[in-house]
């Protein structure tokens, strides 16, 4: 998943506008295949009332097939069902069948079955079939239309290399198969362990073709989950109301316990926070996903303590440099500059929603290793900008011009933004940073062909699934740069086949080496690590049954309600 942003956090699945990051090691062995509808009933759980929900950071897409962003994937699971699911239970992700039950896979590893359930509707009525599921799969192969989705099914499903979805291909594709109105079969190029964990997201949420409008698709997809758009408007608000044919008995993990639920996006999230914390008329149905900012820490005590929710994410947070526009001295050379501290504090981060990260990995997925730090890649300090502008004259490098994106419509990013320009014109760097709206930022830092050098998305990570084969593979491949997934923008061939060769070893044998590879890729300086994320959200106090999604690192809203 990633993440975007540079002040309040957010992130790309990987995960939008800042950092995750989740502890989910018991998620490579937390599965139950028996789960069935309906979920269970939250205690004291009451049906009624619309929940309202605030960010500043806003997402860019809810087309499933281009949906990446930690955010959106967390809203979406109250719009798409897909055909496995994670369940939270005592604050950990667990994988349950969800419109399949979870696979079974061949001998050789290169075929996996899924038995799909019957009776599942969409909201205008008419039947889920297998033949949706299957070409959504096919439709994620267009990723010229869709360039922000998940792509490891471009490198792993057969024929994938090849194949360039339902739009610029005839409908044969090698990799998918529906042999019967009940099962799903997918073919490989070679084994994916993973695939039924991958089988959460999305990207693989029925879409029956005659219904599929291509772009437009995004601004009214057709539901499956308990809720469906109401109205809509990109950027700013998004409405749901309930789905009249969504089926409980049919779902293990979904409720439809509000009326509807209401996002508003763009408004600063310390204020919005405190309307929370205050909890006055309506704000008391209200909840705040960003990172609750520091400044309102000291009144998180006493009733309030209860308004704030914690919990895990697997995410990191990072400034990329792009390696075919900075040479290695200069990137080092940034790294000595930069003003961890002081953007850090700026941008309200704080122990409760983040630790300084040196690693690309985050301590909570397997294969963390904590080696010590390199050089201007430990996440904290002033910054040593006479160290660095040495390295610039030794270099001959002096004036060398740095430039990024920023949203110049609310203070904190403008803040951190004039901090990092101080503290780089004061190592001799020149400086170009390009302001934009809050709505036009994703957009932005996701063109790589963009007149920038730094700051690109994704500005962070969060595990897809706990395993470095979540990581390493989306960010630091060649193939990372046309999938819009690079840190660094790499292309090396050598990389390329040490990550393959990992990622085919036995998830035991791996563990240790993707932390290996952690600190080869970062003594290449693609990105600076900033922080390590952790899940703080505030609550109105009307809210009841809310909990983090420690899958991903963001609010788990199935289980919402409101108590009054």
């Amino acid at each position: 998943m990633a993440v975007a942003g540079c002040g309040s956090p957010s992130s790309k699945n990987g995960s939008n506008g800042g950092g995750d990051a989740k502890g989910i090691e018991t998620q490579q062995s937390a599965l139950d295949p028996t789960a069935k509808g309906p979920a269970a009933e939250v205690p004291g759980a009451k049906k009624g009332g619309v929940i309202t929900v605030y960010s500043q950071v806003t997402p860019n897409t809810f087309d499933p097939t281009d949906t990446y962003y930690a955010d959106a994937l967390a809203i979406e699971k109250l719009i798409f069902r897909s055909p496995t699911q994670f369940a939270i239970r005592n604050g950990k992700p667990v994988l349950v069948p969800d419109l399949t039950d979870l696979g079974t896979v061949s001998s050789d590893k290169l075929t996996w079955t899924f038995k799909m359930q019957s009776g599942i509707k969409y909201a205008d009525g008419s039947e889920v079939k297998v033949e949706d599921l299957a070409y959504a799969i096919k439709r994620s192969f267009a990723h010229d239309v869709f360039a922000n989705g998940p792509t490891y099914q471009l490198t792993t499903f057969k024929g994938g290399d090849t194949y360039k979805g339902p739009y610029a291909s005839d409908d044969a594709f090698a990799g998918v198969e529906t042999p019967d109105s009940g099962t799903l079969v997918i073919h490989l190029a070679r084994p994916f362990a993973d695939l039924p964990l991958y089988m959460t997201f999305p990207v693989f949420t029925p879409i029956p073709q005659a219904k599929d409008t291509k772009e437009n698709y995004k601004n009214n997809p057709l539901a499956t989950g308990p809720y469906q758009f109401d109205t809509y408007t990109p950027g700013t608000e998004l409405k749901l109301k309930k789905n009249p044919n969504w089926d409980p008995n049919t779902d293990a993990v979904r409720h439809q316990y509000p009326d509807g639920f209401t996002f508003k996006w763009g408004g600063e999230d310390p204020k919005t926070q405190q309307q929370v914390l205050n909890s006055a008329g309506e704000d008391a149905n209200a909840l705040n996903y960003g990172p609750v900012d520091a400044s309102l820490i000291p009144q998180l005590t006493g009733d309030k303590k209860a308004q704030l929710i914690q919990g895990e994410q697997p995410c990191t947070y990072s400034v990329q440099m792009d390696t075919r526009k900075i040479p290695l001295e200069v990137r080092k050379a940034i790294a000595k500059a930069y003003p961890y501290d002081q953007v850090n504090k700026a941008g309200g981060l704080n122990s409760f929603n983040s630790q300084p990260a040196s690693t690309v990995l985050p301590p909570s997925v397997p294969g963390y290793t904590k080696y010590d730090a390199l050089p201007g890649l430990s996440g904290v300090g002033q910054g040593d900008p006479a160290a660095a502008k040495a390295d610039l004259e030794a270099a001959g490098k002096v004036g060398f011009e740095l430039s990024w994106y920023y949203d110049n419509t609310k203070p904190v990013p403008q803040q951190t933004n004039q901090i990092r320009v101080d503290a780089f014109k004061a190592a001799g760097f020149a400086v170009k940073p390009i302001g934009v709206t809050t709505a036009e930022l994703r957009s932005k830092i996701a063109d790589y062909d963009a007149p920038v050098n730094m700051g690109q998305a994704p500005q962070g990570w969060c595990s897809d699934w706990p395993s470095g084969g979540s990581w390493f593979p989306v960010l630091f491949q060649s193939h990372s740069l046309t999938d819009g997934t690079s840190w660094g923008e790499l292309t090396d061939k050598a990389l390329d086949a040490k990550i393959d060769e990992i990622g085919n070893l036995p998830a035991d044998q791996a563990v240790a080496k993707w932390g290996e590879l952690d600190k080869e890729i970062l003594g290449m300086y693609v990105a600076l690590p900033r922080y390590y994320g952790k899940l703080a959200f505030a609550i109105g106090t009307n809210i009841g049954g809310a909990e983090g999604d420690a899958s991903a690192g963001e609010p788990f809203y199935l289980n919402m309600f409101l108590k009054n």
